[in-house]
């Protein structure tokens, strides 16, 4: 037990002291300052924007002197209003950079004409459609005000609908974005965490660190304490990055929409302890996978090709869980609470939808601890034997013939 502390505080050490670690962490934290600060950093570009110049041209009156109200529906436009001629008007937009001009003119009765003037009509983009309904209900308030009816005749002419959105089926408990996005922190904090233990054995291989932890202590000792070791520095790493989000969401997101997009009132002591557990049992299984697969290279620029069907398990396991909480209810969703490889990112979010029951946790906690026991069992073994292989690649063959040798 003393020899796994050794090697989990060697592996420790190691990882925090890299330039690597070091350098991605800064990346990540900075682009959670700056990705809750994405909705304060576009109001005030689009703030510091001037507005869309128009002119605005009536000289039937057709708005009786009311055209100057356009202001009152705010939309993003700067509006001049002229009475001149249509060669007037054209110099203008040339010449003192006005957007675009609207004549507007009566064709017989309440048909009307928006004449449209741009000095490129290919690159103005055409009639604003937000104007032209504003113009539209500014007329028919004007004609309506006319006819001395009362607020509730108006009503019946314009009738207020609201939406209600209605699922028929049954009701899902919780927020499904909340749900989805701590199921991406998650496989963010098993896969990349587990990754790195790959790497790390791989470098010691290559640095030939590993023949002195050989020599000092058993394979399975040196197994345990880097899946460890990599395991608690990742866990902190987690731990700091959602520490900040929350601060910066808390500090630089409205209270509105944090609430409605991160609705916490299902979240639970119970369920995070449980999503903790599974934290810890999802990492350990992708780990050991990765400690197997970096025990069989010996030069870092194969690292790659060696974790490829491992990384390729993981992102089923995670797309497989990700697209089955869409349908909690669907078999496929009880399957990737159960399939060792999804259950990790699948079954807190079916906790805290209120579907799964004493048994069904029970079952799949069972069938993720003995995974683990199976892969653990496998990947020491052939460790044990691959460990100080120096040569090429080993293939698929060579890591049974090294599982059956004793």
């Amino acid at each position: 037990m003393n020899d796994i502390f050794k090697v989990m505080k060697f592996t420790m050490k190691d990882m925090i002291t890299r330039k690597s670690f070091i350098i991605s962490t800064i990346i990540i934290l900075v682009m959670i300052v700056v990705g809750f600060n994405i909705p304060n950093i576009v109001k005030s570009v689009k703030g510091s924007e001037n507005k869309t110049n128009i002119i605005l041209v009536d000289k039937e009156n057709i708005f009786e002197d009311n055209l100057d109200k356009i202001n009152s529906f705010d939309l993003n436009y700067e509006y001049t209003i002229l009475n001149e001629d249509i060669d007037t008007i054209k110099d203008k937009i040339v010449n003192d950079k006005y957007s675009f001009a609207i004549i507007i003119d009566r064709v017989e009765g309440n048909i009307f004409k928006y004449t449209y003037v741009a000095e490129n009509i290919m690159m103005s983009g055409g009639m604003p459609e937000d104007l032209e309904y504003a113009l539209t209900t500014m007329y028919k308030d004007i004609q309506i005000s006319k006819l001395k009816i009362n607020d509730e005749e108006k009503l019946s002419i314009n009738p207020i609908f609201q939406l209600e959105v209605m699922e028929a089926g049954e009701e899902v408990k919780g927020n499904i974005l909340a749900m989805m996005m701590l199921s991406i922190v998650l496989f963010y904090a098993i896969f990349f965490c587990a990754y790195q233990v790959s790497s790390s054995i791989t470098t010691e291989k290559t640095s030939k660190i590993i023949e002195t932890l050989v020599t000092s202590t058993s394979p399975r000792n040196i197994v345990l304490g880097k899946t460890i070791g990599v395991g608690i520095v990742g866990l902190c790493q987690v731990l700091v990055f959602a520490t900040v989000a929350i601060i910066c969401a808390k500090i630089f997101m409205p209270s509105e929409i944090l609430s409605m997009l991160l609705d916490t009132s299902t979240i639970t002591p119970l369920l995070g302890v449980i999503t903790l557990l599974y934290f810890i049992l999802g990492y350990l299984v992708f780990s050991l996978l990765y400690a197997l697969t970096g025990s069989t290279v010996s030069k870092p620029e194969d690292i790659q090709s060696a974790n490829s069907p491992v990384a390729i398990v993981s992102v089923a396991g995670f797309y497989l869980a990700y697209f089955s909480m869409m349908n909690p209810y669907s078999t496929i969703n009880v399957f990737a609470t159960l399939f060792p490889f999804s259950s990790p990112f699948c079954m807190p979010f079916r906790i805290m939808m209120d579907l799964a029951n004493a048994k069904d946790i029970l079952l799949s906690l069972g069938i993720l601890i003995v995974t683990i026991l199976l892969i653990a069992r496998i990947t020491i073994k052939i460790y044990s034997n691959a460990i100080l292989n120096y040569g090429s690649k080993v293939g698929f063959k060579d890591l049974i013939k090294m599982y059956k040798q004793k």
